[in-house]
């Protein structure tokens, strides 16, 4: 007899809000201003914009830490942005074996997309 429970099935990623209002819709609250923020930091670093460039073009939407740490800067560095990338919510992580998978977080693009875009335009 097992005890494993059923866990239930998300939505699809589509059906995700995005973070903010586009900026050409209202004033942002804080609470939402806070969390673009934190979104467009990380992704000031030019290291850090070629990771999460590398993991979203990645065949199959994700990728190996082995396929994408050739930037320029050392694995413990490669290591640190990609721990960035992941606090601020744009990537997700696995790790099989010995290697770790990254993925684009699924709401991200769009909601960036959709922040930056004219309202009625999307």
């Amino acid at each position: 007899m097992s005890n494993a429970k059923v866990l239930p099935l998300l939505e699809p990623a589509e059906a995700a809000a995005p973070c903010c209002p586009p900026l050409t819709e209202r004033p942002m609250n804080a609470a939402e201003a806070e969390t673009a923020a934190k979104m467009f930091k990380a992704l000031g670093d030019p290291v850090r914009l070629r990771l999460f460039s590398a993991v979203a073009s990645h065949e199959g939407g994700e990728a190996c830490v082995c396929d994408i740490s050739d930037v320029g800067v050392s694995q413990p560095t490669v290591s640190h942005h990609l721990k960035k990338l992941k606090a601020a919510g744009l990537l997700t992580s696995e790790r099989r074996g010995t290697w770790v998978y990254y993925r684009v977080e699924p709401s991200v693009l769009a909601a960036m997309g959709k922040l930056l875009t004219a309202a009625g335009t999307s």
